[in-house]
Order: structure tokens, then C-alpha cells, then sequence
């Protein structure tokens, strides 16, 4: 499930964070990051996936 996880957050970063730990405040951060720009939002919900 984790792969799928990260599949899903190198194409829509806040998706792939939302599966694995809902709306919360890792939710918005990469939000945030996702919209100052995409590259950090992606690290940020691979780096919550294999933590969580």
C-alpha cells in the first residue's frame, strides 16, 4: 500500500498525505509547500509516508 501511497504523492503531493494521516497539520503544511512549489511538496509527503 506504502508504493501506492508514493505513486500518488509525486503526481498530487497533498493526496498521497492525505491517505496516510488524514486532515491533519502535515496535511496543510504540505499543502503550503505544495503551492510555494512542487518539488518541496513532494518530499515533504514522501518524507510523512515513510515515517507514519
Amino acid at each position: 500500500m506504502d508504493i501506492l501511497r508514493i505513486i500518488l504523492a509525486i503526481i498530487i503531493p497533498p493526496l498521497g498525505v492525505f491517505l496516510q494521516v488524514g486532515f491533519g497539520k502535515h496535511f496543510w503544511i504540505n499543502i503550503i509547500l505544495t503551492l510555494l512549489g512542487y518539488i518541496p511538496g513532494i518530499i515533504h509527503a514522501v518524507w510523512v509516508i515513510a515515517k507514519y
